[in-house]
């Protein structure tokens, strides 16, 4: 097995590290399926169901794998300094993310509970900077939406069938939780074993220290501008998201729906419309303006929000859960991927770690402030004032169109604009 240092990267040629990584991310998306639905759905599910948790517990859990991505400065920071390889170090988080949910799976206690879900959340997203940088070094620009779109669309039919199985497993019985919990943890472990394998470089070193990346928001006004933007969008649609199992599940807004239904609106169908549009979205990310394609989701965000808090009528929850779904199967690939749009090469990583510690922060903020706004709001109250949100953030990224259109497919815009 590989030492953490080496740099299997530079002992291969750019075709074999393509078909390396495009090999292990398709058995990590596999996994990667069955955990979109523990932050997604399942948790929440649990802890309301059958721990029969309050606002602050079911506020956390709600946060999903968000509050690790405050994290994420610091590793990229320890990371590059260390010297190790950044997919490996990405494996050891997955494996300690891993026992955090092996130990809430065997413990039935819901103080024990909460820990590992904790752990198991904040250290499964710890790493994510570091496979924007792999995405970076293994695959080719002009081709990198469509390749990682291949994954999610296994992801995608992962997530939508364990959704449904998931949910008619609690349906027969709930105590049977921590069957989904040890399914949880054996995805992690496989997903450590996948980034383990593939090829990667370490982390370029930073003179600026732990909080390297932030000084590109101070220099890069385009960077600067799509994170204000993407900061309201997200906040927005956070705050909506993780309400709908609340929504759903909870006897105050009405006869509660039961786990299988809950996990069909929430789950299955939403990923089946992700299914089916994600290779739509990873073509128009490689070639379209990503300005203009941002703008685009968050048109859809703002409707999906809209359409499923009209009121507690089937139809309208599945038609926000389908526009939902179209948009989010964008929306994941552009969060992924859009500062390979931005940065130098080297810096990717950088990047990526402010974006995702402002994700965090959002994350972790809106459910906490969607659960307090609930207790004196109507759903469909706030599902107005979040649209309004999303529609400021577009309105935010309007200038920079002009900017979007100035790169070239897969290149990096400030090196663009820069030449």
């Amino acid at each position: 097995m590989t030492n953490l240092r080496a740099s299997t990267r530079d002992s291969l040629t750019d075709g074999e590290a393509q078909r390396v990584t495009f090999r292990y991310e398709r058995w990590r998306a596999v996994a990667g399926g069955v955990l979109e639905t523990a932050s997604n759905t399942f948790l929440v599910l649990i802890a309301v169901s059958f721990f029969n948790a309050g606002q602050t517990e079911k506020a956390l859990l709600a946060a999903g794998f968000n509050p690790g991505l405050l994290l994420t400065p610091l590793v990229v920071f320890l990371v590059s300094h260390m010297r190790l390889r950044a997919t490996a170090a990405a494996a050891v988080l997955a494996a300690i993310s891993a026992a955090g949910f092996l130990v809430a799976a065997l413990v039935q206690s819901f103080p024990i509970f909460m820990g590992g879900c904790i752990v198991g959340l904040l250290c499964g997203t710890a790493f994510v900077p570091l496979l924007t940088q792999m995405y970076q070094e293994n695959y080719p620009g002009d081709k990198r939406g469509r390749l990682f779109s291949r994954t999610v669309i296994l992801r995608i039919a992962t997530a939508a069938v364990f959704s449904y199985a998931a949910g008619k497993l609690l349906d027969y019985d709930l105590r049977l939780f921590q069957w989904v919990m040890l399914l949880f943890s054996g995805a992690l472990w496989v997903s450590a074993y996948c980034l383990w394998q593939c090829p990667s470089r370490p982390l370029a070193r930073s003179a600026a220290g732990l909080f390297s990346g932030f000084k590109h928001v101070k220099d890069d006004s385009v960077f600067r501008q799509t994170l204000i933007s993407w900061s309201l969008m997200g906040f927005a649609n956070l705050m909506m998201y993780q309400l709908r199992v609340e929504y759903m599940g909870n006897t105050r807004y009405g006869v509660p729906f039961s786990p299988g239904v809950i996990a069909l609106v929430t789950g299955v169908v939403p990923n089946l419309a992700r299914l089916l549009f994600s290779p739509l979205w990873g073509r128009l990310f490689d070639r379209m303006n990503f300005f203009t394609l941002r703008i685009t989701l968050n048109v859809g965000l703002a409707l999906g929000a809209i359409s499923f808090f009209v009121g507690r009528e089937m139809l309208w929850m599945l038609v926000g859960a389908v526009i939902f779904g179209v948009s989010n199967a964008g929306g994941d690939l552009a969060w992924s991927l859009w500062v390979t749009k931005l940065a130098r090469p080297e810096r990717v990583a950088e990047y990526m770690a402010v974006h995702t510690f402002l994700t965090g922060v959002r994350g972790v903020a809106a459910p906490l402030v969607g659960f307090w706004l609930l207790d004196r709001y109507s759903f469909h109250s706030l599902s107005l004032v979040c649209a309004a949100l999303i529609v400021v953030a577009s309105a935010i990224l309007i200038p920079q169109l002009r900017a979007g259109r100035q790169a070239k497919p897969g290149a990096a815009l400030v090196r663009e604009l820069a030449d």
